[in-house]
């Protein structure tokens, strides 16, 4: 499996931390430490991706035959 890298702000609030992926629209999360908002946004960023290869035509598929 290929490895992508993507960009994650993470922000501390009164409530915990949220964090955002800037490249992939939508992609937020929140958590009560920052260990866990970074988790969940490991999730979220790996569902995101698949999601859209699912969605893509396996012609343009930049992994061929999807995730997994």
């Amino acid at each position: 499996m290929e490895k992508y890298r993507f960009s994650v702000v993470i922000e501390k609030d009164s409530d915990g931390y949220v964090a955002f992926c800037p490249e992939l629209q939508g992609c937020y999360v929140q958590g009560d430490m920052y260990e866990e908002v970074l988790m969940n946004m490991k999730d979220a960023i790996r569902l995101h991706i698949e999601d859209r290869v699912k969605d893509m035509p396996s012609s343009l598929s930049p992994l061929g035959r999807g995730l997994g």
